[in-house]
């Protein structure tokens, strides 16, 4: 190409398109190439046919993110007209033949619901919700630098509750079936054997955003997000083209900074080999982790959960008691997909109404874990593990479609084998994405750099990685050492 441009970036997801946003309002000329009709990577709402006026969230839908990290708060989504709805209740889980366990957004309501754990889960998650913006700092930061509230008593006590959540100590403060069930049930976001540090983390991380920011889910649907970034890009001169996949670095224009919202072997297969092999063998030791299927349902009804409270929260794990949750995760990573997998749902229509349409169908999300690589279509399993906790749900299903793990790189080719997380989520791995160089997010190849979910803080829709990622590029490659501000104008 003899056109050239400043910063080019590859992958249109909420990391790539964060990054852009930044170097735009640096007054650098930007522009994004996607592989897919319709930007937004993960972060994406399509119509796919299913129904008339029903429209899908094709990868995440609840974002506790969205209004919880540093990058998302100062870009300020409700200024720019993202509208979150915040469930009341912020995610559930049934317990078979016991009352559901409720995480609300008030964190006296659901200790006082726990009875006798209640006193354990305040003194785990009331120090978090106070401080939770230190607790925000260190686990979203670059994991280079020191974190602001490192030293802080919320951050300390956050990694006393991983290391107790995330070893064998994790029962070690509570006497019934309800409270550990719904830690484990926020742990199984990082898909991976339990106990771990990881899903500790991940059990600590998103109770805590519970209590405190919610769970939110946007109006309309998780494109809202991706609307708001691309709008604001556009609006500081940068540009999208959609449709072109890059197979080759000499397939982009002139740029003094190129940035790839990709998987790690992604980006490895576009540098080919200009890429030094110490480098290469490196990265090839990042592996990608245990995987998700995707089946979206359009229903004439809400689900008709047994346990009518399931039917106001956002989200819905359904693992059953905390020792099935762990023995399915065996399971996957052992590669073998059991009766009862683990199964996250959500029903955005609990919150949003404008998602039913006027013939009263609405659409529900849900994943569930299989190993990577996985070709089955897992609806009857899907089905099968909502109806064991709402009878009467399958004469409610009007339509369906499975993308099993091993397609689910069509729909976005970072979720190699359905790897949603764009490599596995280990302790190890939170620190040395995609591997242990001082600088992750540069690459040794001159001018490009990594700022995808395979890079720090890891993932999740928040932003972090891209801007982390953009704060290097300003400074290294255009001297640029105030970053702008990302606020609306």
């Amino acid at each position: 190409m003899t056109e050239s441009v400043d910063v080019a970036v590859v992958g249109s997801g909420p990391n790539g398109l964060a990054a852009a946003v930044i170097a735009a309002r640096a007054g650098l000329g930007v522009r994004v190439y996607e592989a897919q009709s319709t930007v937004g990577g993960g972060a994406r709402t399509l119509d796919l046919g299913l129904s008339p006026g029903v429209v899908h969230d094709v990868c995440s839908a609840v974002h506790p993110m969205g209004i919880a990290s540093p990058f998302f708060r100062e870009f300020d989504l409700p200024a720019r007209g993202v509208r979150f709805l915040v469930p009341e209740v912020s995610y559930a889980q049934p317990l078979f033949g016991l009352p559901a366990g409720l995480v609300y957004r008030d964190l006296d309501r659901t200790v006082a619901e726990l009875g006798s754990d209640g006193p354990a889960w305040q003194d785990l998650m009331a120090p978090l919700v106070a401080g939770v913006d230190d607790v925000l700092d260190v686990v979203l930061g670059d994991k280079r630098s020191l974190p602001r509230g490192v030293l802080t008593p919320a951050a300390a006590r956050f990694v006393a509750g991983v290391v107790e959540q995330g070893s064998v100590l994790w029962n070690r403060r509570f006497t019934g079936n309800t409270a550990p069930a719904l830690l484990s049930g926020a742990a199984m976001h990082a898909i991976g054997p339990m106990p771990s540090l990881a899903t500790g983390a991940s059990a600590m991380l998103l109770g805590m955003l519970a209590h405190s920011h919610g769970w939110p889910i946007p109006a309309g649907g998780t494109q809202t997000i991706t609307d708001a970034l691309v709008a604001d890009l556009v609006a500081h001169g940068g540009r999208v083209c959609t449709d072109r996949p890059i197979a080759d670095l000499g397939e982009l224009p002139r740029a003094r900074a190129y940035l790839f919202d990709t998987s790690a072997d992604g980006l490895l297969r576009i540098l080919g080999d200009r890429v030094p092999m110490r480098f290469r063998r490196a990265v090839g030791r990042f592996r990608h982790g245990d995987a998700a299927a995707k089946v979206d349902f359009v229903l004439s009804a809400d689900v008709p959960w047994s346990d009518p409270r399931v039917g106001v929260a956002g989200t819905v794990h359904l693992g059953g008691t905390r020792a099935e949750m762990a023995a399915a995760e065996r399971a996957v990573a052992a590669g073998q997909i059991g009766p009862r997998p683990n199964v996250l749902v959500s029903a955005p229509s609990v919150v949003d109404r404008s998602r039913i349409a006027p013939n009263g169908h609405r659409p529900l999300w849900s994943y569930a874990h299989v190993p990577n690589g996985s070709a089955v279509d897992v609806t009857e399993l899907v089905t099968a593990r909502i109806e064991r906790y709402a009878p009467g749900f399958r004469d409610l299903v009007v339509a369906t479609r499975c993308v099993p793990a091993s397609r689910l790189a069509e729909c976005n080719a970072n979720y190699v084998g359905g790897d949603i997380a764009a490599g596995a989520v280990t302790f190890y791995r939170t620190l040395a994405r995609p591997t242990a160089r001082r600088d992750p997010y540069r690459v040794p190849v001159d001018g490009v750099y990594l700022c995808s979910q395979a890079t720090p803080p890891g993932p999740g829709v928040h932003g972090m990685a891209g801007y982390w990622c953009a704060k290097r590029v300003l400074r290294q490659r255009f001297g640029i050492t105030e970053l702008p501000s990302s606020a609306p104008d």
